[in-house]
């Protein structure tokens, strides 16, 4: 499996975002600021995320966490928090926050596996997560 940088309007993004959507997540509104990542298996995009710089100093949100159903269960989207978690450390945002709607036992599980904690202050209906991140990320 490889992780590669693409920019907002990549199509194989573009599809993959589709799929999300199609699943019941949010739209793509490309932005500037965010670093957008497609996971290739087999030459076939099968998952992507992203990460944003939030206004406070040293804080980023994870964005568009998202696998094909086919390849969940294969640790690629352990695989894409590292590397997401990885750039944002190297542009200097060592808080990692994400919000999700997603309900998803295996969703929830994977963000505290991965060493985020969830936060008590959240909208309704929404489940948000913090990690302060160190110089070697896990």
């Amino acid at each position: 499996m490889l992780i590669e940088a693409r920019p907002a309007l990549d199509p194989e993004l573009a599809a993959l975002v589709a799929a999300q959507l199609h699943e019941g997540g949010q739209g793509l509104v490309p932005d500037d600021r965010a670093a957008y990542f497609v996971a290739i298996v087999d030459g076939r995009a099968v998952a992507c995320g992203a990460w944003s710089p939030l206004p406070e100093v040293g804080a980023a949100e994870i964005k568009r966490m998202y696998v094909r159903p086919a390849f969940r269960g294969r640790g690629i989207a352990r695989q894409m928090i590292v590397t997401l978690e990885e750039e944002a450390l190297v542009a200097g945002r060592p808080v990692i926050r994400l919000t999700t709607g997603v309900t998803s036992p295996a969703a929830i599980a994977l963000y505290q596996s991965a060493g985020y904690r969830r936060l008590p202050t959240c909208e309704p209906a929404m489940f948000c997560f913090e990690k302060r991140l160190t110089a070697s990320v896990q």
